[in-house]
């Protein structure tokens, strides 16, 4: 059949975990035409008209970005704001990756919590001793290094969908951590500490070179306001604040409440 090369393409996607995403006219012009798109690579098919495919690979590489699936509308020749044409656009993106930083008491509860919401879990700590597979074996990659080499080496890689957890108090490695997480495109810095701890971070990121925009993309204190003490209800409070973060809805963040963050 003639679609079968789009579909040899995507199911080798797939199977690699990359991202690709597969647009159908579903109404209209062209009805069943096909166009694939893969980030970074030469599109395949077409829907019957070269503006068309235009516009739509554009919103085709928006969709997968975020990880959405859905029919948008267009004109015969891509135009917005008109209902001609119907195109499903099948997002195909690879698990959502959490990054924490420190494997700390709270590290492994977020783990657990993290691979049963689907995300690719990485755990990495300067700390050898501390750092290792049998702490953390539901983790997907356990590293040891330093926070800004490895945000090096996975950094763009990171997006909208994704997140990073620092989970330790430490200078020499949390600011490091966060300077190199705000210099990538991923959805999500949480930072764990009190506000005592978030007060003096916060001073040392701006001596860092952070500025008010870079601060403002952190979520610290960490997660929305659940009362949670225990790692597991802390972990999911975090995940929770995320899911709030990519959803738009608006619930109570540590970060916007003043008082002790444990009554």
């Amino acid at each position: 059949m003639a679609d079968t090369p789009i579909f040899d393409t995507l199911r080798d996607a797939i199977e690699a975990e990359a991202p690709v995403a597969l647009a159908t006219v579903t109404d209209g012009p062209g009805r069943g035409e096909k166009l694939l798109v893969l980030p970074d690579h030469d599109s395949m098919g077409s829907l019957g008209n070269a503006d068309l495919d235009r516009v739509v690979e554009r919103d085709m590489l928006g969709e997968l970005a975020a990880g959405r699936t859905g029919i948008r509308h267009y004109g015969a020749e891509g135009q917005a704001r008109e209902e001609v044409v119907a195109v499903f656009i099948e997002s195909f993106a690879p698990p959502p990756q959490m990054v924490i930083f420190g494997a700390v008491d709270f590290t492994a509860a977020l783990v657990k919590v993290s691979k049963f919401l689907g995300y690719r879990v990485t755990v990495c700590d300067a700390r050898p001793v501390f750092a290792t597979p049998q702490r953390f074996p539901t983790a997907d990659a356990v590293v040891v290094d330093w926070p800004d080499r490895l945000l090096k080496e996975i950094g763009d890689s990171l997006g909208e969908r994704d997140a990073v957890a620092v989970l330790t108090h430490d200078a020499k490695f949390d600011v490091p951590a966060i300077t190199s997480a705000l210099q990538t495109d991923v959805g999500y810095i949480g930072v764990m500490g009190s506000r005592r701890t978030h007060d003096d971070r916060t001073g040392r990121l701006v001596d860092a070179g952070v500025g008010p925009d870079g601060l403002e993309r952190l979520r610290s204190p960490i997660g929305l306001d659940l009362g949670g003490r225990t790692p597991e209800e802390t972990a999911i409070s975090i995940v929770a604040e995320i899911i709030a973060l990519h959803t738009g809805r608006s619930v109570q963040a540590l970060r916007d409440t003043d008082g002790p963050i444990h009554r």
